[in-house]
């Protein structure tokens, strides 16, 4: 069986959601052949069991023959216990390439996120990704599960057929005809159910996006007292959700009834024909029961083939939408140069003006934040613009990874992951304890981690609910700190704390960052009164630098940002 999650899930191709679908499908190949196998064995052994009843039947109560009868009896054994060993592997195996269908989507769409990186949530609503991951997956795993049964469905179809055919031309006939017509039948149903799904799973996939933003900003909310428009808000999507749900769940219940009824009548009709011809002495009444046996089991198959078209149908509307986050490409593209900077070299912002010298404690002041943010945004090559150069090196000409393991941006949403808190100060794993304690007490987040039950070993959780923001604000500070970046950009990492944290903060942050760059976006001034060298951003270019104190005396704007417009 195979290994889950797969090493590797491959490059898919994205030219159709069908297309897509049938790429999934040949990189299971192997188990879905294998599949395939036991559903035909299972399912064709199941087809010859009238045939052996009505032949045992034949002999041993209409010839008296006792010896026939054993025998027949002995094949009809038989051939159960072949049908229920093939069925029993055939939905093991069939589990296997759910999972392997289900997994692969998943493990796409989590390189995806990687590859994307912080543009995905600007382009694809976070409930979208999430929708896609469980519900859609999951249905593209279902095409997959079904492929045995529909196989076996088809070839013990053409068994009884041809069976059938040997016994009485009539009703072999009705059979070859009847069952193609009656699957056909369900067609017309399957187009407006595949519009209705789709519409049902945009708004669904609209709906989690609303839940997931207002459980998110539930404190928030709370403190403006809006949790009322927001309720209504989700209230009244909500009902959008169930009135497509309903239109969808009609078409649907009318399928279900297609595939209870239309199977129903046919074996009346063979039955009764059957019969007749029983009456007529055209055939045996062995050949009777196994005419009513063949259009009994007639009915698994074809609602198999019509269970098959309305899964197929889900994972169509599945893979459409998780064609459309797969075809995004990034909003930044990795460069190819292959010379890279020596270490210690300026980062200079060309569209601002800023320079960024090694060993310096650099602070970025606004009275507009999203210009500073818009700075380190650049610096950190989060998004292009202007001419951004580390040492006589365009930023964007370095790869991706290289800027990465160069330049770190802390932003100013703090967000931790579940997990033990160490791991997540570590991401890599490769800091040593004592730097992981140093980084800590640098971000006055000592106190927190000697509060928690097993200190570093305690299991984090999702998204650090369980601390404040002050003390998920300490913890990243803590985290940044401890990857120890050539060049490291903070984002107001003290906005949530108070002034005597602020203050430890700022002294410990110098000495932390000795002999490499730190860049701090802040209006904070005992953190301005830290910094080497402070640069006054306006209309979102430089428009003053200067120590704190000399940008206070001689810088009105400055002293207007910094103070509030309170006399320092």
């Amino acid at each position: 069986m195979r290994e889950l999650p797969l090493g590797h899930p491959g490059t898919p191709d994205l030219r159709s959601p069908a297309r897509f679908l049938l790429w999934v499908a040949r990189g299971q190949l192997g188990t879905l052949a294998l599949g395939i196998a036991y559903g035909v064995v299972w399912m064709g052994a199941l087809a010859v069991v009238p045939a052996l009843v009505g032949r045992a039947i034949d002999q041993g109560v209409a010839e008296g023959d006792r010896a026939g009868l054993l025998r027949g009896s002995a094949l009809v054994l038989a051939a159960g216990l072949v049908s229920a060993a093939a069925g029993i592997l055939r939905h093991r195996t069939a589990v296997v390439n759910w999972l392997t269908a289900s997994y692969r989507v998943q493990q796409l769409l989590v390189r995806q996120a990687v590859r994307l990186g912080g543009s995905l949530p600007r382009r694809v609503p976070t409930g979208e990704v999430a929708a896609v991951g469980s519900h859609d997956a999951e249905r593209i795993g279902g095409a997959m599960d079904i492929v045995a049964r529909l196989a076996g469905a088809l070839v013990s179809f053409v068994i009884v057929a041809v069976l059938l055919l040997r016994a009485s031309t009539t009703l072999g006939l009705l059979v070859v005809a009847g069952v193609p017509l009656l699957t056909a039948g369900v067609g017309p149903l399957l187009r407006p159910l595949h519009r209705r799904r789709t519409r049902h799973r945009e708004l669904v996939g609209e709906l989690t996006t609303v839940g997931a933003d207002t459980v998110s900003g539930l404190r928030v909310l709370r403190g403006i007292g809006g949790e009322e428009a927001f309720s209504k808000r989700y209230a009244a999507a909500s009902q959008e959700v169930r009135a497509a749900g309903l239109a969808a769940a009609r078409v649907q219940s009318l399928l279900d009834a297609a595939e209870v009824a239309l199977p129903g009548v046919f074996v009346v009709a063979v039955t009764w024909l059957g019969a007749r011809l029983a009456v007529a002495g055209q055939v045996s009444v062995g050949e009777l029961i196994a005419f009513y046996g063949y259009a009994a089991f007639l009915v698994l198959p074809v609602r198999t083939v019509t269970e098959a078209a309305d899964k197929f149908t889900r994972a169509l509307v599945g893979a459409r939408r998780a064609v459309q986050v797969l075809a995004l490409e990034p909003e930044l593209l990795s460069g190819t140069s292959a010379e890279e900077p020596p270490a210690g070299a300026p980062l200079a912002d060309g569209q601002s003006g800023l320079v960024v010298e090694p060993g310096q404690l650099t602070a970025i002041v606004a009275g507009v934040p999203e210009e500073a943010v818009a700075i380190a945004d650049r610096l950190g090559r989060f998004a292009d613009g202007g001419e951004v150069r580390l040492g006589k090196v365009a930023l964007r000409d370095l790869p991706l990874e290289v800027v990465r393991r160069r330049v770190l941006v802390s932003e100013h949403d703090p967000r931790l992951f579940t997990g033990p808190l160490g791991t997540e100060l570590d991401p890599t794993g490769t800091a040593p304890p004592e730097r992981v304690l140093a980084a800590v007490a640098t971000a006055s987040a000592s106190d927190v981690v000697e509060a928690l039950p097993d200190g570093l070993a305690t299991e984090v959780d999702e998204r650090g609910r369980s601390f404040s923001g002050g003390q998920r604000q300490r913890l990243v500070l803590a985290r940044a700190l401890v990857a120890d970046p050539e060049v490291l950009i903070l984002v107001e990492p003290t906005s949530a704390v108070d002034a005597h944290t602020e203050a430890r903060i700022a002294d410990g942050l110098a000495a932390a960052r000795a002999g490499r760059a730190t860049v701090v976006c802040t209006t904070s001034p005992l953190l301005l009164d830290r910094a080497d060298k402070v640069a006054l951003v306006a209309g979102g270019r430089v428009v003053a630098q200067g120590t704190h104190r000399d940008l206070l005396d001689t810088e009105p704007r400055y002293r207007a940002v910094v103070t509030r417009g309170e006399e320092p």
